[in-house]
């Protein structure tokens, strides 16, 4: 075995003291990062008026709340229960469909927009920084309003009516889908893209047969996303007159019909599961193909 000798006393020593000395120092760093994040926790809690007292007191209306909305279920009369539960299921279903085809139409459009801009936005495939810059302020401005802003101006705008939900989800996702696909175009392989502009290429040319072929997976993962966002986001439009079953849910809020809360939201989160599994499992799906040599 060989023979391990040790450092002279002195470099030990000094060693060790500089050790001791980055730990401290590394700890210190690791305290004062905590004490800012604290201060800044309490700062924000003070601002926004949270007041953690004041929801320990007011806690029990919330859990009083949930028993009301929960329906009265016996085990005897189970199936009769449930039917009374869901008296408008056939209404229920219409709305909910309307707010499925709300999500896809929005995300069918935002992501056409996206994917004609996200090529514009990307600095390795066009020269000079000027219109880079002018698309990614445009997607900016696209995401960075909320869908519901969007929709009550489009309200005031064509009036009550799903178009509206529509049309503020389609720009939100556009910007949002715009920001994912640029970012995705700008790590790609630039080889085939020198090749083919080396070949003679123009524009066009390079992001269809160079381009395209690197991202079409990632594009369609992110756009799958993206449609589950909007399910979720096409249930809220309803709350500002843009149709489907956010509309009846806010209605059954307001009137205090409680069993109709309960049974609308249920089948709201039944549904954002079914959609969640089955892109996630597509979504999956298509990366392991883009993985596979």
């Amino acid at each position: 075995m060989a023979r391990i000798d040790r450092l002279p006393p002195a470099r030990e020593r000094a060693l060790a003291g500089a050790y001791a000395g980055a730990v401290a120092a590394s700890r210190r760093r690791t305290l004062a990062g905590l004490g800012v994040v604290a201060a800044l926790l309490v700062a924000a809690g003070a601002m926004a008026e949270v007041r953690p007292l004041a929801l320990l007191d007011n806690i029990q209306n919330l859990s009083a709340y949930i028993v009301q909305i929960l329906p009265p279920l016996t085990l005897a009369g189970f199936p009769g229960d449930v039917a009374a539960w869901y008296w408008g299921l056939p209404k229920w279903l219409g709305l909910l469909a309307e707010t499925l085809l709300m999500a896809y139409l929005a995300t069918l459009l935002g992501g056409l927009a996206a994917f004609g801009l996200c090529f514009l936005a990307a600095a390795n495939l066009v020269r000079g920084q000027g219109l880079p810059f002018c698309v990614r302020r445009l997607l900016e401005l696209c995401r960075t309003v909320p869908e519901v802003v969007f929709a009550l101006i489009f309200v005031i705008a064509f009036g009550l009516g799903p178009m509206v939900g529509v049309l503020a989800l389609a720009i939100h996702t556009a910007g949002a889908l715009g920001k994912l696909f640029s970012e995705v175009v700008e790590n790609i392989d630039m080889k085939p893209v020198e090749g083919l502009t080396a070949a003679g290429a123009g524009f066009v040319e390079t992001v269809r047969f160079a381009v395209v072929p690197q991202v079409l997976s990632n594009f369609a993962s992110y756009a799958l996303l993206r449609f589950e966002i909007n399910v979720r986001g096409a249930g809220v439009m309803g709350f500002v007159g843009a149709g489907g079953i956010g509309q009846e849910f806010l209605v059954a809020i307001r009137n205090f019909y409680y069993a109709d809360v309960s049974a609308i939201l249920l089948l709201i989160i039944l549904t954002v599961v079914a959609i969640d599994l089955a892109t996630e499992r597509l979504r999956h799906h298509l990366l392991g193909r883009e993985a596979a040599p």
